[in-house]
Protein backbone atom coordinates (compact mmCIF):
# COMPACT_ATOMS: atom_id res chain seq x y z
CA UNK A 1 0.00 0.00 0.00
CA UNK A 2 1.43 3.37 -1.05
CA UNK A 3 0.78 6.13 1.48
CA UNK A 4 1.52 9.83 1.53
CA UNK A 5 1.65 10.45 5.26
CA UNK A 6 -1.66 8.84 6.33
CA UNK A 7 -3.32 9.08 2.88
CA UNK A 8 -3.75 5.58 1.43
CA UNK A 9 -3.52 5.49 -2.38
CA UNK A 10 -3.54 1.79 -3.27
CA UNK A 11 -0.81 -0.51 -4.53
CA UNK A 12 0.31 1.53 -7.56
CA UNK A 13 -1.44 4.90 -7.63
CA UNK A 14 -2.02 7.00 -10.71
CA UNK A 15 -1.85 10.73 -10.06
CA UNK A 16 -3.35 13.52 -12.15
CA UNK A 17 -0.64 16.11 -12.75
CA UNK A 18 -1.36 19.76 -12.00
CA UNK A 19 -1.78 21.52 -15.36
CA UNK A 20 -2.42 25.21 -15.85
CA UNK A 21 -5.79 25.88 -17.52
CA UNK A 22 -6.55 22.15 -17.60
CA UNK A 23 -6.80 20.46 -14.20
CA UNK A 24 -9.67 22.52 -12.83
CA UNK A 25 -12.61 20.96 -10.91
CA UNK A 26 -14.62 19.98 -14.05
CA UNK A 27 -11.65 18.12 -15.56
CA UNK A 28 -10.56 16.63 -12.25
CA UNK A 29 -14.07 15.21 -11.75
CA UNK A 30 -13.83 13.33 -15.04
CA UNK A 31 -10.38 11.95 -14.23
CA UNK A 32 -11.57 10.83 -10.80
CA UNK A 33 -14.53 9.01 -12.36
CA UNK A 34 -12.11 7.30 -14.73
CA UNK A 35 -9.66 5.95 -12.19
CA UNK A 36 -7.28 8.70 -11.02
CA UNK A 37 -6.19 7.97 -7.43
CA UNK A 38 -4.80 11.38 -6.45
CA UNK A 39 -5.74 14.79 -7.80
CA UNK A 40 -3.86 18.08 -7.88
CA UNK A 41 -5.17 21.56 -8.56
CA UNK A 42 -3.72 23.86 -11.16
CA UNK A 43 -0.67 25.56 -9.73
CA UNK A 44 -1.53 28.68 -7.77
CA UNK A 45 0.61 31.79 -7.45
CA UNK A 46 1.59 32.50 -3.85
CA UNK A 47 1.69 36.21 -4.66
CA UNK A 48 -1.82 36.00 -6.12
CA UNK A 49 -3.11 34.21 -3.05
CA UNK A 50 -1.79 36.66 -0.50
CA UNK A 51 -3.15 39.56 -2.56
CA UNK A 52 -6.53 37.84 -2.79
CA UNK A 53 -6.43 37.83 -6.60
CA UNK A 54 -9.72 36.40 -7.86
CA UNK A 55 -8.14 33.95 -10.32
CA UNK A 56 -5.79 32.51 -7.71
CA UNK A 57 -8.45 32.25 -5.01
CA UNK A 58 -10.87 30.54 -7.43
CA UNK A 59 -8.31 27.78 -7.94
CA UNK A 60 -8.65 26.83 -4.26
CA UNK A 61 -12.10 25.36 -5.01
CA UNK A 62 -12.17 21.64 -4.23
CA UNK A 63 -15.05 19.21 -3.83
CA UNK A 64 -15.49 16.20 -1.57
CA UNK A 65 -15.84 13.75 -4.47
CA UNK A 66 -12.33 14.71 -5.66
CA UNK A 67 -10.52 13.53 -2.55
CA UNK A 68 -7.76 12.84 -1.93
CA UNK A 69 -6.57 16.10 -3.46
CA UNK A 70 -3.56 18.38 -3.11
CA UNK A 71 -3.43 22.11 -3.70
CA UNK A 72 -0.25 23.14 -5.49
CA UNK A 73 1.43 26.52 -4.99
CA UNK A 74 4.44 28.19 -6.55
CA UNK A 75 6.58 31.19 -5.69
CA UNK A 76 10.03 32.21 -4.53
CA UNK A 77 9.46 34.65 -1.68
CA UNK A 78 9.75 32.87 1.64
CA UNK A 79 7.21 34.99 3.50
CA UNK A 80 4.69 34.88 0.64
CA UNK A 81 4.94 31.10 0.39
CA UNK A 82 4.54 30.76 4.15
CA UNK A 83 1.40 32.90 4.15
CA UNK A 84 0.08 31.00 1.13
CA UNK A 85 0.51 27.73 2.98
CA UNK A 86 -1.70 29.10 5.75
CA UNK A 87 -4.36 30.11 3.20
CA UNK A 88 -4.18 26.68 1.56
CA UNK A 89 -4.56 24.93 4.90
CA UNK A 90 -7.79 26.86 5.53
CA UNK A 91 -9.19 25.37 2.29
CA UNK A 92 -8.76 21.90 3.83
CA UNK A 93 -7.13 19.87 1.06
CA UNK A 94 -5.53 16.53 1.87
CA UNK A 95 -2.05 17.89 1.23
CA UNK A 96 -0.05 20.86 -0.02
CA UNK A 97 2.23 20.44 -3.03
CA UNK A 98 5.07 22.78 -4.00
CA UNK A 99 5.78 23.37 -7.68
CA UNK A 100 9.51 23.31 -8.38
CA UNK A 101 9.06 22.05 -11.93
CA UNK A 102 7.19 24.56 -14.08
CA UNK A 103 9.60 25.55 -16.90
CA UNK A 104 7.74 28.50 -18.46
CA UNK A 105 9.67 31.75 -18.67
CA UNK A 106 7.19 33.97 -16.81
CA UNK A 107 7.51 31.69 -13.74
CA UNK A 108 11.21 30.85 -14.00
CA UNK A 109 12.30 34.47 -14.40
CA UNK A 110 10.96 35.11 -10.89
CA UNK A 111 13.05 32.19 -9.55
CA UNK A 112 9.86 30.20 -8.98
CA UNK A 113 8.88 26.81 -10.41
CA UNK A 114 11.92 25.20 -12.03
CA UNK A 115 13.78 28.47 -11.62
CA UNK A 116 14.68 27.54 -8.07
CA UNK A 117 16.67 24.57 -9.38
CA UNK A 118 19.52 27.05 -9.88
CA UNK A 119 19.71 27.54 -6.10
CA UNK A 120 19.27 24.23 -4.28
CA UNK A 121 20.08 25.56 -0.77
CA UNK A 122 17.31 28.12 -1.19
CA UNK A 123 14.97 25.40 -2.43
CA UNK A 124 15.65 23.40 0.72
CA UNK A 125 15.19 26.42 3.02
CA UNK A 126 11.91 27.33 1.36
CA UNK A 127 10.62 23.78 1.67
CA UNK A 128 11.67 23.59 5.30
CA UNK A 129 9.79 26.80 6.06
CA UNK A 130 6.59 25.59 4.40
CA UNK A 131 6.72 22.21 6.13
CA UNK A 132 7.02 23.96 9.48
CA UNK A 133 4.24 26.44 8.72
CA UNK A 134 1.42 23.97 8.03
CA UNK A 135 -0.17 20.88 9.55
CA UNK A 136 -0.82 19.51 6.07
CA UNK A 137 1.47 16.87 4.55
CA UNK A 138 3.78 18.65 2.10
CA UNK A 139 4.89 17.11 -1.20
CA UNK A 140 7.04 18.38 -4.06
CA UNK A 141 6.92 18.18 -7.84
CA UNK A 142 10.19 18.95 -9.59
CA UNK A 143 12.54 18.09 -12.46
CA UNK A 144 15.91 16.39 -12.79
CA UNK A 145 17.73 19.71 -12.60
CA UNK A 146 18.17 23.02 -14.36
CA UNK A 147 20.23 21.61 -17.26
CA UNK A 148 22.38 18.62 -18.19
CA UNK A 149 25.21 19.92 -16.00
CA UNK A 150 23.09 20.17 -12.85
CA UNK A 151 21.07 16.98 -12.53
CA UNK A 152 21.26 16.86 -8.74
CA UNK A 153 17.88 15.22 -8.18
CA UNK A 154 19.22 12.27 -6.13
CA UNK A 155 20.78 14.62 -3.61
CA UNK A 156 17.88 17.09 -3.82
CA UNK A 157 15.25 14.44 -3.11
CA UNK A 158 17.17 13.26 -0.06
CA UNK A 159 17.57 16.78 1.30
CA UNK A 160 13.89 17.60 0.76
CA UNK A 161 12.92 14.39 2.54
CA UNK A 162 15.19 15.37 5.43
CA UNK A 163 13.27 18.63 5.95
CA UNK A 164 9.96 16.79 6.02
CA UNK A 165 8.27 16.32 2.66
CA UNK A 166 6.05 13.24 2.46
CA UNK A 167 6.38 12.37 -1.25
CA UNK A 168 8.13 13.59 -4.38
CA UNK A 169 7.04 13.57 -8.03
CA UNK A 170 9.83 13.89 -10.58
CA UNK A 171 9.48 14.87 -14.22
CA UNK A 172 12.20 13.16 -16.24
CA UNK A 173 13.48 16.28 -17.98
CA UNK A 174 15.58 19.29 -17.05
CA UNK A 175 14.21 22.82 -17.19
CA UNK A 176 16.37 23.50 -20.25
CA UNK A 177 14.62 20.70 -22.12
CA UNK A 178 11.19 22.18 -21.44
CA UNK A 179 8.99 19.42 -22.93
CA UNK A 180 11.33 18.49 -25.78
CA UNK A 181 13.08 15.18 -26.30
CA UNK A 182 12.32 12.04 -24.36
CA UNK A 183 11.88 11.97 -20.61
CA UNK A 184 14.79 10.19 -18.89
CA UNK A 185 13.64 8.12 -15.92
CA UNK A 186 17.04 6.64 -15.02
CA UNK A 187 17.70 9.25 -12.33
CA UNK A 188 14.16 8.80 -11.03
CA UNK A 189 15.08 5.15 -10.49
CA UNK A 190 18.25 6.22 -8.67
CA UNK A 191 16.15 8.34 -6.34
CA UNK A 192 13.84 5.42 -5.66
CA UNK A 193 16.74 3.01 -5.09
CA UNK A 194 18.58 5.36 -2.73
CA UNK A 195 18.60 3.37 0.54
CA UNK A 196 18.03 6.57 2.52
CA UNK A 197 14.75 7.34 0.76
CA UNK A 198 11.60 6.16 2.49
CA UNK A 199 8.92 8.46 1.05
CA UNK A 200 6.97 7.58 -2.13
CA UNK A 201 8.67 8.47 -5.40
CA UNK A 202 6.40 9.11 -8.37
CA UNK A 203 7.57 9.31 -11.99
CA UNK A 204 6.26 11.75 -14.56
CA UNK A 205 6.89 12.33 -18.24
CA UNK A 206 5.88 10.64 -21.51
CA UNK A 207 3.46 8.10 -20.04
CA UNK A 208 1.11 8.10 -23.00
CA UNK A 209 -0.30 4.56 -23.02
CA UNK A 210 -0.99 1.57 -20.78
CA UNK A 211 2.01 -0.21 -22.29
CA UNK A 212 4.29 2.72 -21.50
CA UNK A 213 2.96 2.84 -17.94
CA UNK A 214 3.75 -0.85 -17.43
CA UNK A 215 7.23 -0.37 -18.87
CA UNK A 216 7.94 2.53 -16.52
CA UNK A 217 6.60 0.59 -13.54
CA UNK A 218 8.63 -2.53 -14.30
CA UNK A 219 11.82 -0.78 -15.41
CA UNK A 220 12.16 2.06 -12.94
CA UNK A 221 10.45 0.70 -9.82
CA UNK A 222 8.56 3.89 -8.99
CA UNK A 223 5.76 3.87 -6.41
CA UNK A 224 3.28 5.31 -8.87
CA UNK A 225 2.93 7.45 -11.96
CA UNK A 226 1.81 11.03 -12.46
CA UNK A 227 0.00 11.60 -15.75
CA UNK A 228 -0.44 14.97 -17.39
CA UNK A 229 -0.72 15.66 -21.10
CA UNK A 230 -1.90 12.15 -22.01
CA UNK A 231 -5.09 12.71 -19.99
CA UNK A 232 -6.11 15.87 -21.87
CA UNK A 233 -9.13 14.92 -23.96
CA UNK A 234 -8.66 11.34 -22.77
CA UNK A 235 -9.51 11.00 -19.06
CA UNK A 236 -10.09 7.28 -19.67
CA UNK A 237 -6.33 6.69 -19.62
CA UNK A 238 -6.31 6.03 -15.87
CA UNK A 239 -8.73 3.08 -16.08
CA UNK A 240 -7.02 1.88 -19.26
CA UNK A 241 -3.69 1.70 -17.43
CA UNK A 242 -5.18 0.00 -14.39
CA UNK A 243 -6.89 -2.62 -16.52
CA UNK A 244 -3.71 -3.30 -18.49
CA UNK A 245 -1.55 -3.61 -15.38
CA UNK A 246 -4.05 -6.04 -13.87
CA UNK A 247 -4.87 -8.19 -16.91
CA UNK A 248 -2.24 -7.52 -19.56
CA UNK A 249 -5.07 -6.70 -21.95
CA UNK A 250 -6.12 -3.43 -23.51
CA UNK A 251 -9.56 -1.99 -22.95
CA UNK A 252 -11.38 -1.12 -26.17
CA UNK A 253 -11.03 2.57 -27.05
CA UNK A 254 -13.96 4.83 -26.14
CA UNK A 255 -16.68 4.98 -28.76
CA UNK A 256 -17.72 8.24 -30.38
CA UNK A 257 -20.81 8.16 -28.15
CA UNK A 258 -18.62 7.84 -25.05
CA UNK A 259 -16.33 10.63 -26.21
CA UNK A 260 -19.20 13.01 -26.84
CA UNK A 261 -20.91 12.04 -23.57
CA UNK A 262 -17.74 12.83 -21.63
CA UNK A 263 -17.12 16.03 -23.58
CA UNK A 264 -20.68 17.13 -22.85
CA UNK A 265 -20.26 16.29 -19.16
CA UNK A 266 -17.07 18.36 -19.11
CA UNK A 267 -18.92 21.30 -20.67
CA UNK A 268 -21.82 21.15 -18.22
CA UNK A 269 -19.47 20.95 -15.23
CA UNK A 270 -17.49 23.85 -16.63
CA UNK A 271 -20.67 25.94 -16.87
CA UNK A 272 -21.70 24.90 -13.37
CA UNK A 273 -18.35 26.01 -11.93
CA UNK A 274 -17.63 29.14 -13.99
CA UNK A 275 -21.02 30.34 -15.21
CA UNK A 276 -22.49 29.83 -18.67
CA UNK A 277 -20.50 32.31 -20.77
CA UNK A 278 -17.07 31.69 -19.23
CA UNK A 279 -17.75 27.96 -18.96
CA UNK A 280 -18.49 27.76 -22.70
CA UNK A 281 -15.54 29.96 -23.66
CA UNK A 282 -12.99 28.03 -21.60
CA UNK A 283 -14.28 24.70 -22.85
CA UNK A 284 -13.27 25.63 -26.37
CA UNK A 285 -9.66 24.63 -25.76
CA UNK A 286 -10.75 21.05 -25.08
CA UNK A 287 -12.88 20.13 -28.10
CA UNK A 288 -9.95 19.41 -30.40
CA UNK A 289 -8.49 17.01 -27.84
CA UNK A 290 -11.72 15.07 -27.33
CA UNK A 291 -12.31 14.80 -31.07
CA UNK A 292 -8.72 14.12 -32.07
CA UNK A 293 -8.38 11.35 -34.62
CA UNK A 294 -11.93 11.56 -35.93
CA UNK A 295 -11.88 12.27 -39.66
CA UNK A 296 -13.98 15.06 -41.14
CA UNK A 297 -14.25 16.68 -37.71
CA UNK A 298 -12.82 20.07 -38.68
CA UNK A 299 -16.14 21.65 -39.60
CA UNK A 300 -17.79 20.52 -36.35
CA UNK A 301 -14.87 21.74 -34.30
CA UNK A 302 -15.20 25.15 -35.93
CA UNK A 303 -18.88 25.25 -34.98
CA UNK A 304 -18.15 24.22 -31.40
CA UNK A 305 -15.48 26.88 -30.86
CA UNK A 306 -17.61 29.73 -32.22
CA UNK A 307 -20.97 29.06 -30.58
CA UNK A 308 -22.00 30.65 -27.29
CA UNK A 309 -25.38 28.90 -27.13
CA UNK A 310 -25.58 25.76 -25.01
CA UNK A 311 -28.54 24.32 -26.91
CA UNK A 312 -26.76 24.86 -30.23
CA UNK A 313 -23.65 23.14 -28.89
CA UNK A 314 -25.76 20.22 -27.66
CA UNK A 315 -27.18 20.00 -31.18
CA UNK A 316 -23.68 19.84 -32.66
CA UNK A 317 -22.87 16.96 -30.31
CA UNK A 318 -25.88 15.03 -31.58
CA UNK A 319 -24.92 15.76 -35.19
CA UNK A 320 -21.43 14.41 -34.63
CA UNK A 321 -22.77 11.17 -33.17
CA UNK A 322 -25.32 10.75 -35.98
CA UNK A 323 -22.72 11.46 -38.66
CA UNK A 324 -20.30 8.88 -37.36
CA UNK A 325 -22.93 6.26 -36.74
CA UNK A 326 -24.14 6.63 -40.34
CA UNK A 327 -20.58 6.48 -41.68
CA UNK A 328 -19.93 3.35 -39.64
CA UNK A 329 -23.08 1.70 -40.99
CA UNK A 330 -22.02 2.59 -44.53
CA UNK A 331 -18.98 0.38 -44.11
Amino acid sequence: MVKIDNIELGEFPLLLAPMEDVSDPPFRALCKQNGADMMYTEFISSEGLIRDAAKSVKKLDIYEEERPIGIQIFGSNLESMKRSAEIVEASNPNLLDINYGCPVKKVVCKDAGAGILRDIPRMVRLTDTIVKSTKLPVTVKTRLGWDDNSKYIVEVAERLQDVGIKAISIHGRTRSQMYKGEADWTLIREVKENPRMHIPVFGNGDVSSPQKAKYMKDTYGVDGIMIGRASIGHPWIFNEIKHYLKTGEELPPPTIEEKIKTCRQHLLKSIEWKGERLGILEMRRHYGNYLRGLHSIKSYRQKLVTSLDIEEIEGFFEEIISTYVLEKEAF
